[in-house]
C-alpha cells in the first residue's frame, strides 16, 4: 500500500491532497494529470441558476486574497448534463458540493445529486440561511444540527459538512454536525473580512464584506481542525491556507485526515501536484510507513485540558 493511502470513513483515497471547493476548474486538466489527486471537489452549486455578486467579487490581501463571488451556479441540470460526465472520466472520488438557503432546499439538493458517479457530499453550510434571519447554518450549533439532519435523511451518500470559522462555538457546531449525521468535518471556510480603496473611501469588495483565504488564516484553520478533531469521533479534512509540505503535516498532526488546498491553485496552478511529490519524500526522508501514522501525534506540552469553545 501507498504511504500515502488513507480513506475518509469508508471512502479510499490513493491520498490526501485534494482541492478546495471553488479552486477547482475543468481547465486544470490541461495543466497537470487530475488523476493524480484523492478526491476531486467541486465548485458549490445551488439547484436554481445564479449570477453570483456584483463586481468587484476578488482583491488581493497581505498573506492571502478576499473574495465575495457569491456562488455564482448554472444549476442543477446542468451539473447532470455537463458537469458530472465531464469528470466521470477519472477514477478518483468525486465530492459535489452544494449550497441552499433553507432545510427543505438543501435536503431537496442532496436528494437530487445522489446519483452514480458522486462519491459524497460536501455541504456547504457557511451560506446564509433564511429561516434564521439571514445568519449561516454553520456559526450555530442548533442550525447545523438541524441541516445536517435534514441531508442525512435526504441522502445515503458520505455527506461532508463544511464548517465556518465565523462562529463563537466551534466545538458544539461540529459536534452537533456529527450528531446529526455527518462523516466527516471539512474546516474550515473563508473567514469573512472587508477591505477599504482609501483614495475613493469605498470597500474594494462590490459586497462590501467578503471571505479572506490564503496563508493569514492558516492558524485558525489549524486551531479549528485540532478542535473538531478532538471533540469529534468523524474524519476531519484540513482547509486554510496550505501553501507547503510544512503545512500538510502540520494540519495531520493536529488531528485531520486529509487536507484541501485552495488559494495556493490560485498563485501556481501545479500546487498540489508540487505538494503530492514533496509529501512523499518527506515521509521517506522521515522513514515514516504511512501518511496515517501522523494523524493527532501532536505533543501537547501538558495533559490535555478540555478543548475551550473558543480559544482567548
Amino acid at each position: 500500500m501507498s504511504a500515502l493511502a488513507t480513506s475518509v470513513g469508508q471512502l479510499h483515497l490513493t491520498n490526501p491532497i485534494m482541492p478546495a471547493s471553488g479552486t477547482f476548474t475543468e481547465d486544470l486538466a490541461d495543466v497537470f494529470d487530475l488523476g493524480i489527486l484523492g478526491a476531486h471537489v467541486l465548485k458549490t452549486f445551488t439547484a436554481e441558476a445564479r449570477t453570483g455578486n456584483p463586481t468587484p467579487r476578488v482583491c488581493d490581501l497581505t498573506g492571502g486574497m478576499m473574495n465575495a463571488i457569491g456562488i455564482p451556479s448554472k444549476g442543477l441540470e446542468h451539473f447532470l448534463t455537463h458537469t458530472l460526465p465531464f469528470w466521470a472520466r477519472y477514477d478518483v472520488p468525486l465530492i459535489v458540493s452544494i449550497s441552499a438557503h433553507s432545510y427543505d432546499a438543501f435536503a431537496r439538493l442532496a436528494a437530487a445529486v445522489s446519483v452514480p458517479g458522486v462519491a459524497a457530499i460536501e455541504a456547504n453550510i457557511s451560506c446564509p440561511n433564511i429561516e434564521a434571519d439571514g445568519r449561516a447554518f454553520a456559526v450555530r450549533a442548533d442550525t447545523t444540527g438541524h441541516v445536517v439532519a435534514q441531508l442525512r435523511e435526504a441522502t445515503d451518500l458520505p455527506l461532508w459538512v463544511k464548517l465556518s470559522p465565523n462562529t463563537g462555538e466551534p466545538v458544539e457546531v461540529a459536534q452537533a454536525a456529527e450528531a446529526a449525521g455527518a462523516d466527516a468535518l471539512v474546516v474550515a471556510n473563508t473567514l469573512l473580512g472587508m477591505a477599504i480603496d482609501i483614495e475613493t473611501r469605498q470597500p474594494r469588495l462590490g459586497n462590501v464584506m467578503g471571505g479572506i483565504s490564503g496563508p493569514a488564516i492558516k492558524p485558525v484553520a489549524l486551531r479549528m481542525t485540532y478542535q473538531a478533531a478532538s471533540a469529534t469521533r468523524i474524519p476531519v479534512i484540513g482547509c486554510g491556507g496550505i501553501t507547503t509540505v510544512a503545512d500538510v503535516v502540520e494540519f495531520l498532526i493536529a488531528g485531520a485526515t486529509a487536507v484541501q488546498v485552495g488559494t495556493a491553485t490560485f498563485q501556481s496552478p501545479t500546487t498540489m501536484q508540487r505538494l503530492l511529490t514533496g509529501l512523499e519524500d518527506w515521509l521517506r526522508a522521515q522513514g515514516i510507513a504511512s501518511v496515517n501514522d501522523l494523524r493527532g501525534t501532536v505533543a501537547l506540552p501538558h495533559a490535555p485540558a478540555p478543548v475551550p469553545a473558543m480559544l482567548t
